[in-house]
């Protein structure tokens, strides 16, 4: 991603779906003016979900998912079905793109009913418009289009538009915890798993909603945090940290001063932060042999200090006493099946849709596995918990009404 591109995770997820050769490509490929799949007669062209980041009018940064064909067959077939189904979860608008020579088959209801189950808002749309034939007319108020002669194509991104979810649905990243005029100080630790020449996208983006509230941010290093804070005409509204370097940072910022780790208010912006809070009490009922997922959003290179893999665990280890086992997962490929787990352990989700994460919560919730993130969990095995969910509104009275 470039510094001057919309985050993943903050841009609409537009997947089309339907059988194979019903023209889904075809379609992606008028919608965006670009080749952006590979197309032809023979069913099944579209082997894995191909993903593109892009500007869309009027609807602004999305990310087209275009997905292999639902009626695929075989082994390798149910995998690539598999996936699609795996799509579903990071899928904000739906198009149901339907073979119009054929009309709606057994394979598109089972997908409109999905749509369904998960909440989806979707469009039905009917291609090949301009070779219908004798086919019976759409149903539902379906489009009818023509990806290869464009007809209808814009109208299709006219209704998409309007099905794009509303901004406020999830509450902004910080500025609405410091303010115009407030300053907030983010602390960014530079040790050996920092990306070389930038920092990670949860400090990147937490500085751009500053900003867009009229707020200040001061950058430092946990290092040079006390004599930054000294420097400083009065205190700031909030000091922002990342979640491993809370114990020093704990130690530094007077009680005084509200304290938070990007990893929180991450959490927060996604809707899942009240769960991730509950999920902690689970790591005092750990016992030996138990399995804990370290759940990934990206699929970053990891260092000899990753914090997932490697410090998260280990502070798991002392905390608990306890032997336990580790496992991982990153990027899309979340587990279906959480049962071999006593925790998930999720990180902040910076990389992922709001769509996704709260997928991935109501798995490890219908399956009552319990799940928690990052901060609350590095904060609660330090004792810190009240204090660094102290500037979230509404977390005071959600800490005590679980004790």
């Amino acid at each position: 991603m470039g510094l001057n591109d919309t985050p993943s995770g903050e841009r609409v997820h537009i997947g089309f779906f339907g059988r194979r050769n019903a023209g889904k490509s075809s379609l992606v490929n008028a919608v965006t003016g670009q080749e952006l799949s590979v197309v032809s007669p023979t069913a099944g062209t579209t082997t894995d979900p191909v993903r593109k980041a892009m500007e869309l009018l009027p609807l602004g940064p999305v990310v087209i998912l275009d997905t292999p064909g639902f009626d695929d067959e075989g082994s390798l077939g149910q995998l690539r079905v598999r996936r699609t189904r795996q799509t579903l979860n990071r899928t904000d608008i739906a198009v149901l793109v339907v073979d119009g020579t054929v009309g709606l088959t057994g394979c598109d209801r089972e997908l409109l009913d999905l749509f369904k189950e998960k909440k989806i808002p979707y469009l039905t749309v009917w291609n090949k418009g301009d070779v219908q034939g004798d086919c019976p007319p759409p149903e539902d108020g379906a489009l009818v289009v023509s990806a290869r002669t464009g007809a209808g194509v814009r109208e299709l991104k006219e209704r998409i538009a309007a099905l794009a979810p509303k901004e406020e649905a999830t509450p902004p990243l910080v500025r609405d915890l410091v303010g115009p005029g407030g300053l907030a100080v983010l602390v960014t630790p530079i040790d050996s798993a920092a990306p070389k020449g930038r920092l990670i996208l949860p400090q990147q983006q937490t500085i751009r909603d500053l900003l867009d509230g009229g707020a200040g941010a001061v950058v430092t290093r946990e290092t040079e945090l006390e004599q930054t804070l000294k420097r400083l005409a009065r205190p700031p509204e909030v000091v922002i940290t990342d979640s491993q370097a809370f114990r020093q940072v704990a130690q530094v910022v007077p009680p005084e001063v509200p304290l938070t780790s990007f990893s929180i208010l991450m959490a927060r912006h996604k809707g899942f932060l009240e769960t991730a809070v509950q999920g902690v009490a689970a790591i005092e009922r750990l016992r030996d042999g138990d399995t804990v997922l370290m759940a990934e959003g990206c699929t970053h290179h990891r260092q000899c200090g990753d914090i997932g893999t490697v410090k998260l665990p280990r502070w798991l280890r002392e905390h608990t006493g306890r032997q336990l086992r580790f496992a991982t997962c990153s990027g899309a490929d979340f587990p279906e099946d959480l049962s071999p787990y006593a925790l998930v352990v999720h990180c902040g989700g910076c990389m992922l849709g709001v769509r996704e994460v709260l997928s991935r919560m109501r798995c490890a919730g219908d399956q009552g596995v319990p799940i928690t993130n990052y901060g609350p969990c590095i904060a609660a095995m330090l004792g810190i918990l009240p204090r660094a969910l102290a500037p979230i509104p509404g977390m005071a009275e959600l800490l005590e009404s679980g004790k």
